[in-house]
């Protein structure tokens, strides 16, 4: 037998890759960028971040951080009929929200005047040129992926007239829509990106950093590129919709910069993030905002980051998703209980318990004496004996769950109905007697008698009961609106209609339920933002609405746990 040494040693467990570290980890050891490690995170500044985002932020700023580098936030305002400052500082405070930090901030209109010098390289090269073709017309000639598009009339105009034009398209000589400049690649290839795509369009438009001193605006795939190659990037990540993209990628960088051997950025794709029960399209929840479908940008039925962290999510939570989905080069969906699995594990840690009653009845217990009170020590957080206790008030009159009554009760119902017991948390044993009942039927009032030897919740005479249930003092619980938020559609793929149909025939019409409840005192003072559980019930956030008088809570998510039951199937 080895020794107890032997035993105890055990070889180094070696952490598995993903793709992107595999490469990066190779560029290391072979010195590729001289040990340089450098991300950006590249949003249009057109709307506000999703969820999807954050997974990408998540990405570059993580693995920059993992292989000692640097990320950057570069904004690609190339487009300023939808851009707006609101965007910008809106991704600032999500990525910041979310706990990283950029190197540097850079816009791609910082690059507008190189850009422009790089477009003239590729002129004088004989490899862009000035197209007077409209949008429509270059998108008729150009061909299907097995046909080759159509040349345009002025593909083959001389370097010097195409200078001359495109100056002057600097300069504002010709409306909106007119020319275009075009980089000259090949009308065969199976690739249509590469089918003599636009680089400049011509928009006179104010644009919210350089003013009016453009009126032409490069394209996309024109600044990308060049832009992480001004900045020094070492690994230009995006997602999948972007492979088809690499090879122009490549093309503008090898034929503006000839050097063989020269630095080269280098882009790689991932999957990109879907979330059931939701849409991630910029478009479509732009759309949802628009006609009213929800309430802003920050709704939190919204898979915005503003609306994720709105309802009560917290930046632990959504890095812990990021990296539970990981990193995959197939696009998928990502069932939405993953994500909520994540919520309650971080908050299952430091959200303090509290007891609130949702759907009140009253119950009154007979033989506790009549305008007698106590006080009970409860438990803060289970998870985190430094949270302490906290004090909660006992009464003869209560408020507990109606649904934790029923008259006459279904088998292996352990909850209160007649003639049966139940615990009540931090309290007593009580039985109920008998029900008061409204002229329709309806119970109003349950009076029970409880067992003053059970206090704390455990009887001396050894006696089980298997029902737990909460309460609140009907005379010092204090008014709250609470806000019951659901998935926001119906079916899991809501973007998957019929011909005819639209995708807003999925919304759920329950995904907000607003009801008056009853907190015990201790939530009188709750402050905007800070998360709760309320036991037995789920996890809950005080929204931005509440006010000194008026306590608004956002349910982030329920107790229940799908995920655990999914991940084993």
């Amino acid at each position: 037998m080895g020794s107890k040494s032997d035993i105890s040693e055990k070889p180094e467990e070696k952490v598995s890759l993903n793709f992107l570290e595999e490469i990066i980890e190779e560029d290391i050891r072979t010195g590729k960028y001289q040990g340089r490690v450098l991300t950006r995170f590249p949003p249009e500044p057109n709307g506000y971040l999703h969820i999807g985002h954050a997974k990408s932020i998540c990405l570059n700023f993580g693995l920059a951080k993992k292989y000692n580098g640097k990320c950057n936030l570069r904004f690609d305002d190339t487009n300023p009929v939808k851009e707006d400052t609101e965007y910008v500082d809106s991704i600032k405070e999500d990525v910041n929200w979310l706990g990283f930090q950029w190197a540097n901030e850079f816009y791609a209109s910082d690059y507008f005047d190189q850009l422009y010098e790089w477009a003239k390289v590729l002129i004088k090269k004989g490899k862009a040129y000035v197209c007077d073709l409209s949008a429509e017309e270059i998108s008729a000639m150009r061909g299907t992926p097995t046909v080759p598009a159509t040349p345009s009339p002025y593909r083959n105009r001389p370097i010097e007239e195409n200078l001359d034009l495109f100056k002057r398209m600097k300069k504002g000589e010709f409306p909106d829509g007119s020319k275009t400049l075009r980089a000259k690649i090949d009308l065969a290839s199976p690739n249509m990106h590469m089918r003599d795509p636009v680089m400049y369009r011509i928009m006179h438009t104010h644009h919210h950093r350089t003013g009016d001193k453009w009126c032409i605006y490069p394209m996309y795939d024109y600044a990308h590129g060049q832009s992480d190659y001004i900045e020094g990037i070492t690994n230009s990540i995006c997602t999948l919709e972007f492979e088809v993209h690499r090879p122009l990628y490549d093309w503008f960088i090898d034929n503006i910069f000839e050097d063989p051997d020269g630095y080269r950025p280098r882009q790689y794709e991932f999957a990109r993030l879907n979330l059931s029960y939701t849409v991630m399209s910029k478009r479509k929840l732009l759309e949802l905002v628009k006609g009213g479908y929800v309430k802003g940008w920050d709704d939190p039925r919204m898979p915005t980051i503003c609306g994720l962290r709105r309802r009560g999510y917290t930046p632990e939570s959504i890095r812990m998703f990021a990296e539970k989905v990981g990193v995959a080069r197939r696009d998928n969906i990502i069932d939405v209980a993953l994500l909520e699995f994540c919520i309650r594990e971080d908050l299952n840690k430091k959200a303090m318990r509290v007891m609130t009653v949702l759907n009140p009845i009253k119950l009154v217990i007979d033989n506790y004496p009549a305008g007698q009170t106590e006080m009970l020590e409860a438990v803060n957080n289970p998870e985190d004996e430094s949270m302490g206790n906290r004090s909660i008030e006992f009464s003869r009159e209560l408020f507990i769950e109606r649904d934790d009554f029923m008259e006459p009760p279904p088998k292996k119902y352990f909850r209160l109905a007649p003639g049966q017991e139940v615990r009540l948390r931090y309290a007593y044993f009580v039985k109920c007697t008998h029900v008061e009942k409204d002229v329709q039927g309806n119970v109003t009032v349950v009076h029970c008698t409880y067992d003053p030897a059970s206090k704390g919740g455990n009887s001396p005479d050894g006696r089980k009961v298997k029902g737990t249930i909460h309460w609140v003092n009907a005379n010092t619980a204090i008014e709250a609106e609470v806000r019951l938020y659901d998935r926001l559609f119906m079916q899991p793929e809501p973007e998957k209609v019929e011909e005819g149909h639209d995708y807003k025939e999925n919304l759920n019409p329950d995904s907000l339920k607003v009801i008056k409840a009853f907190c015990e005192p201790y939530l009188a003072n709750a402050k905007v933002g800070v998360k709760y559980q309320f036991e037995r019930i789920g996890y809950f956030s005080v929204d931005k609405d509440s006010t000194n008088d008026k306590l608004v809570f956002n349910r982030i998510v329920t107790l229940k746990d799908s995920w655990a039951k999914i991940s084993a199937e």
